[in-house]
């Protein structure tokens, strides 16, 4: 039997499979615990004031009762993306439940709106990149935008306190900011291997105006740029060995490494840690208490 919406019967066979299960218990849970009074319905039985009836809920989402019955009880049928999202806008899920279920079926989570502004940075973030000291670390935004970052970064690259904000942007510091080029020994390989990164990342927000307006820029800037970003290179992060030549510290080399916050998505925590069996962290401890008694 066809529902018309993407979710067709077919005879259970051998076990029910754990995700239609999980699936099937989750939208239970969060039906029967749905507030009548929110959906502007009256109490039903002895004065209950919690629960939606499964033919409410299948009703608001524009499916039949049966086959809402299926999906509860982990029946094999295949629900559509539109029949999840509607389920998911119709039971008040948040976010997170929302992805939930859309990947106990199969889906990739929902695309995420992105704000028109950098947001700033938690200072929780803030507190883990200063506990990384005395090993450089940042946190960049959606659009590489260096929103915090901590001593130790401060010390390697001295003039990112006062790079303008509008500015303050990694791949822009990379191909126009002649202290950074000359930091970078293999300047053309770690650019071409920060474009390969930055492009995997930007096709969820290619038209977001923040993206098109530091690529023009950076084309009209940069003609190292142009030439590498017409490429078209893509390569997921992947952690490398990174070497710095600093005009005081010398020789620092470290392992570059990157992390999302899961509560803070939308940035990217990246640090330097000291290589093992270098002295690149003693150098670095050294180039702080410096860096702090020129201030």
């Amino acid at each position: 039997m066809a529902d018309g919406r993407g979710a067709d019967r077919h005879e259970d066979r051998g076990p029910i499979e754990a995700p239609r299960r999980e699936l099937g218990a989750f939208l239970r849970k969060k039906r029967e615990r749905a507030v009548r009074a929110d959906y502007g319905l009256p109490p039903v039985g002895r004065g209950r004031t919690e629960g939606l009836r499964r033919e409410e809920i299948a009703f608001l989402s524009g499916v039949s009762v049966t086959w809402y019955t299926w999906l509860e009880q982990g029946r094999d049928i295949n629900p559509s993306r539109q029949v999840l999202d509607a389920v998911a806008v119709n039971l008040r899920l948040t976010v997170p439940e929302h992805d939930y279920i859309l990947g106990l079926s199969g889906f990739a989570p929902a695309p995420r709106a992105f704000a028109a502004v950098p947001e700033p940075v938690p200072d929780h973030v803030q507190h883990l990149l200063d506990a990384l000291d005395p090993a450089p670390a940042f946190a960049v935004t959606s659009t590489w935008d260096i929103g915090a970052w901590n001593r130790g970064y401060e010390a390697l690259f001295p003039g990112i306190a006062t790079v303008p904000a509008k500015d303050r942007n990694l791949l822009r510091l990379t191909f126009t900011d002649p202290y950074v080029r000359g930091m970078l020994p293999d300047w053309e390989i770690t650019v071409r291997s920060f474009l390969a990164d930055y492009r995997a990342e930007a096709g969820s927000h290619a038209d977001r105006d923040a993206h098109v307006e530091l690529i023009t820029r950076l084309r009209q800037d940069s003609a190292d740029f142009a030439r590498a970003w017409d490429d078209h290179e893509v390569r997921r992060f992947a952690s490398r060995a990174r070497t710095f030549l600093h005009p005081v510290a010398g020789r620092l080399d470290f392992e570059q490494h990157q992390l999302v916050p899961s509560d803070a998505p939308t940035l990217h925590v990246v640090a330097y840690l000291p290589a093992p069996g270098s002295d690149t962290g003693a150098r670095m401890a050294e180039l702080i208490v410096r860096q702090a008694a020129i201030r």
